[in-house]
């Protein structure tokens, strides 16, 4: 019973999902169900009814030992250590569908059929809310963690932006001086040639020189 449901907020550049009969079930059909089921075991009762139960002690009998049947299965499920919500869930809601079942086609008159698809109905609606609202909490979570991640991840995004934005600034100032030192030695060259030390001028400017390998004197070798 406890699901979790899509998240209702389409992601950026996503169309939202168009509203269509088959959404509008999926969407409506859990609050639906519970009142549709009890109608459909009247409606079939009334039709056994029609057709030879009414007053059938036989058919009585059977009607209430499936009907017993099923609430002990789900009173086992309920007290077991291998139950489940849903397997109990569902004998209790049988016994329930059973038993109205089995009275409303033995019944001659309508009155306490309807009586008891009415108290079936509510009783029905009162174990559903329990689920919805455990089912509404659970989504509200999913979607305070959605959007805490969603927050988190946007907040990483941002800082890995603006770093990246300040190594650019640091390596577009640096070719900027890299630039301008490059234009003043080669000016100062041209004023005066063989007056400005280079390797001097880049060491206090703080650029490194490669290191060159040591050459080797053939001439003498040989």
């Amino acid at each position: 019973m406890n699901h979790l449901p899509q998240h209702p907020y389409p992601a950026p550049g996503q169309m939202p999902e168009p509203r269509t009969t088959g959404t509008w079930l999926r969407d409506h059909g859990p609050r639906i169900a519970p009142g549709l089921t009890t109608t459909t075991v009247l409606i079939l009762a009334r039709v056994w009814n029609a057709n030879g139960a009414e007053h059938s002690i036989g058919n009585a009998i059977l009607m209430g030992a499936l009907s017993l049947g099923s609430a002990a299965a789900g009173y086992v499920s309920a007290n077991g250590r291998h139950g489940h919500e849903i397997i109990t869930a569902t004998a209790f809601t049988g016994s329930g569908a059973l038993a109205l079942a089995g009275v409303a086609a033995y019944s001659d008159g309508l009155p306490l059929p309807l009586l008891l698809w009415v108290l079936a109905t509510a009783a029905v609606y009162a174990l559903a809310a329990r689920h919805w609202r455990e089912d509404k909490r659970d989504a509200l979570a999913h979607d305070r963690t959605y959007a805490l991640r969603s927050l988190e991840r946007g907040t990483d995004l941002q800082i890995a932006a603006v770093d990246a934005q300040a190594r650019i600034e640091v390596a577009r100032e640096a070719t900027a001086y890299a630039t301008q030192l490059t234009a003043a030695i080669l000016e100062r060259h041209a004023i005066s040639p063989g007056t400005i030390d280079t390797g001097q001028i880049l060491a206090s400017a703080g650029v490194p020189l490669p290191q060159l390998a040591p050459t080797v004197d053939t001439s003498r070798a040989a």
